[in-house]
């Protein structure tokens, strides 16, 4: 019996002191684009991929479309992915094909919009929602090339 309370006295300090060691804060980013997007990319698909700025290491990337009713018109969820003190981008593509274009490539931004957000280094959760800006569209294709 005393072995017993002895051993699970260790391990439960054993834990409680690897948890406190452990902590590696990570915070959640919250991206969307809002309703100015549902005039020209209702029903187009939209990529999006959570950049670390450092080396430009895509962390996660998630697909959607555009939705021609909902407020917001896409949103997407980064949960825990942020780790305290680093920057990040957020590049999306929607891929529209304009005046040609194939589905499920990204084109040239003329054919499918594409646009990148800067996330300075981070110290608590993220919102971020973009408003359709057609003339700052900036080539982010190499992020999402297979």
């Amino acid at each position: 019996m005393k072995r017993t309370s002895l051993v699970t006295s260790f391990c439960a300090g054993l834990l409680v002191a690897l948890g406190a060691c452990g902590d590696d804060p990570t915070f959640q980013l919250t991206f969307g684009i809002d309703a100015s997007f549902q005039g020209a990319h209702a029903g187009d698909p939209i990529a999006v991929a959570l950049v670390r700025a450092s080396d430009g290491v895509v962390v996660q990337e998630q697909m959607g479309t555009v939705s021609g009713t909902a407020t917001p018109a896409a949103s997407f969820t980064f949960a825990g992915l942020l780790e305290e003190g680093v920057a990040y981008e957020v590049d999306y593509w929607i891929d529209s094909n304009f005046g040609g274009g194939t589905l499920g490539v990204c084109d040239a931004t003329a054919i499918d919009h594409q646009w990148k957000v800067t996330i300075a280094a981070v110290s608590a959760d993220v919102a971020i929602t973009e408003a359709h800006i057609p003339n700052t569209v900036v080539d982010v294709c190499s992020t999402f090339a297979s």
